[in-house]
């Protein structure tokens, strides 16, 4: 079975090294490349390969934003993250939006290719470093708090955004934003905006 791909980021020189080292896999057909968010969206949603695979910091739209864009229109999409942060911020973002795998560009070539096939039928992929991250997050008692992306929106809303503005800034949906809320009204144990931003300052959670 040939494995379809599209390949996103705006670095026209990895990028073309990445289509290079992949199209050379005899079980490998990248149909697409896109240089920012909004072309991988586009792209994923035009071809719909086997796997996607995008960088996370791209211009005019992120690569968390693309997650949620494609998974929003294609929630079985397998979307895989190669990018040089491995910082627990990029991780967790990339993994809540979506992302079947996340991998680090100094990873070797075979487990680039390898971690390709592993996606494409249907498996999660994850670098070492990475998983290592996840699994000390999940051991950490504080890992029932509110997520990065909840804490982002509070921010928001805690600078008096409304839910336009906030979706507009993370390049995220209104609904979206809703979600969110009502998840962060949730776990602070509150029933509105003001109270959940009073709630945050005394815990902490924003400063």
């Amino acid at each position: 079975m040939t494995i379809t791909l599209v390949v996103a980021d705006d670095h026209p020189i990895v990028r073309g090294g990445i289509v290079a080292l992949l199209a050379a896999e005899p079980d490998v057909e990248v149909v697409a490349e896109a240089a920012d968010g909004y072309e991988a969206v586009s792209a994923a949603l035009e071809h719909r390969p086997s796997v996607v695979l995008t960088d996370l910091r791209m211009p005019n739209l992120d690569g968390v934003g693309a997650i949620e864009a494609i998974r929003a229109e294609w929630p079985d999409a397998a979307i895989v993250v190669l990018t040089t942060y491995d910082t627990d911020e990029a991780i967790v973002r990339a993994i809540e939006a979506g992302a079947a795998g996340y991998l680090l560009k100094d990873a070797p070539s075979e487990d680039l290719v390898d971690a390709v096939r592993r996606a494409a039928a249907g498996e999660t992929v994850l670098a070492p470093p990475v998983a290592k991250r996840l699994v000390e997050r999940v051991r950490d008692p504080q890992a029932g708090a509110l997520s990065l992306r909840e804490i982002e929106v509070l921010r928001g809303v805690a600078s008096g955004n409304t839910n336009a503005a906030i979706a507009a800034e993370l390049h995220i949906s209104q609904a979206t934003v809703k979600t969110h809320l009502l998840h962060i009204y949730d776990k602070l144990g509150v029933s509105d905006r003001a109270a959940a931003v009073a709630v945050a300052y005394e815990n902490g959670v924003l400063s």
